[in-house]
């Protein structure tokens, strides 16, 4: 079973989501408004790929950030005090399997790869 992890607003989660289900992949989505966001969690994701990976700075909240306030995200710790705020600056989908295992963003070729890897 697989994971991925999101918002289900945005538009690359529905069609992350839509390409799931019409692949005939199993998954669960978490939403990070509604399901939330534990330092755990973060902690995990950010030892696996990097805060560096998980940050979205392409996105509109980052670019809603003030300039003083970006300078800041310097370090893992300052990247993960952001994210666990704003849980939407977090690149997405993020699509997990059951080993732990993680690829950010949504390509529908390297999501093929890496169910077929995975399962």
């Amino acid at each position: 079973m697989f994971k991925i992890y999101g918002i289900k607003n945005c538009d690359t989660i529905k069609k992350a989501r839509n390409w799931l289900a019409a692949s005939g992949v199993d998954f669960q989505f978490h939403d990070y408004r509604t399901d939330g966001l534990d330092s755990a969690l973060l902690d995990t994701f950010i030892a696996t790929l990097g805060w560096e990976a998980l940050l979205n700075t392409r996105g509109t909240t980052w670019r809603r950030l003030d300039e003083a306030t970006r300078q800041t995200i310097n370090s893992a710790a300052a990247a993960k005090q952001l994210m666990l705020a704003t849980p939407a600056i977090i690149k997405r989908p993020l699509l997990c399997s059951a080993d732990g295992s993680m690829l950010p963003g949504f390509n529908e070729a390297s999501w093929q790869q890496f169910i077929e890897e995975k399962s």
